[in-house]
């Protein structure tokens, strides 16, 4: 009789573990990059009860437009002596209070310089900026080990920082490069306006960016209004992101409560069979605590 007990606990057991959330890793360059998409994930670990984690590629030494943050922490964050000092410590504690809004639940930290704006990510794979080998192998180590369902990173359109490029490529590339037959779904983020007219196609030089034309934009509207007279949304979510990045505080004053779409691209790299699956992923979302159009 224990016998046949404990394998009925075990059967339980197996079944809970098979009826967890999705797993979500998110690869992005800098604290703050995630504010692309908060809510998404906040649906998936409040609500869809999954689980994400978060690999920061950079240092986060970088960002020196903390005009009001500079009163709030005491230093000079517009002077970029100040900020390498302060900075890394500062916007780290930051990415983890925006993680707890979100539910993150472990944070991957690559410490790659963030020495400054640029557009050309070339350098970076040519092993000039950040030490690739490293971030590959830890990386891949990551994917192996999470075995995540899907990864989250910025588009890496052509106007976008070379970071944010960068750490997307990494992305892409290590997922491409997974041994296992299940890999995860690489998706694109970028936060934009209802009635927009941007457009992602690839980033010239990178065909692994490629995003599959078969595929419609993925997307969760975070602005969509409910309950007592249609005041709630989830926009208060990307807020509440937005303001844990207080030495941000030129950039946050002019994103807060802006960018109505959570919008993903899928990546051509992704087998077409994982484009149902993902279509009910986010249908899932939309559906999951307060139902969203």
């Amino acid at each position: 009789m224990r016998t046949i007990f404990s394998f009925f606990l075990l059967f339980l057991a197996s079944n809970f573990l098979i009826a967890q959330g999705p797993k979500v890793l998110i690869v992005t360059a800098h604290p703050d990059d995630e504010t692309m998409f908060p809510a998404t994930v906040f649906k998936i670990t409040r609500e869809l009860k999954g689980t994400v984690d978060l690999a920061l590629i950079t240092d986060a030494s970088g960002g020196y437009n903390g005009l009001i943050a500079s009163t709030y922490y005491g230093k000079n964050l517009t002077d970029s002596a100040t900020g390498r000092a302060a900075l890394p410590l500062l916007r780290k504690k930051e990415l983890m209070c925006a993680g707890e809004v979100m539910g993150i639940r472990n944070f991957f930290f690559f410490d790659q310089l963030d020495d400054f704006y640029q557009i050309d990510p070339k350098p970076f794979f040519e092993g000039k900026r950040w030490d690739m080998t490293f971030c590959e192998k830890k990386l891949n180590k990551i994917l192996e080990v999470g075995q995540y369902d899907y990864v989250f990173c910025l588009v890496p359109s052509a106007e976008q920082h070379a970071h944010h490029k960068t750490a997307s490529i990494l992305a892409i590339r290590a997922v491409s490069n997974l041994s296992s037959a299940k890999k995860p779904i690489v998706l694109g983020g970028r936060a934009l306006n209802k009635g927009y007219t941007y457009n992602f196609e690839m980033l010239d030089g990178f065909s692994e960016t490629k995003v599959s034309s078969k595929v419609p934009v993925f997307y969760f509207d975070r602005s969509y209004g409910f309950g007592e007279n249609n005041k709630h949304s989830y926009m208060i979510v990307a807020d509440w992101v937005k303001a844990c990045h207080k030495s941000q505080s030129g950039d946050m004053n002019g994103s807060m409560h802006r960018g109505d779409l959570e919008t993903f691209w899928y990546f051509d790299i992704n087998a077409e069979s994982g484009i149902e699956a993902t279509s009910r992923f986010f249908e899932k979302i939309r559906k999951s605590g307060y139902e969203t159009k």
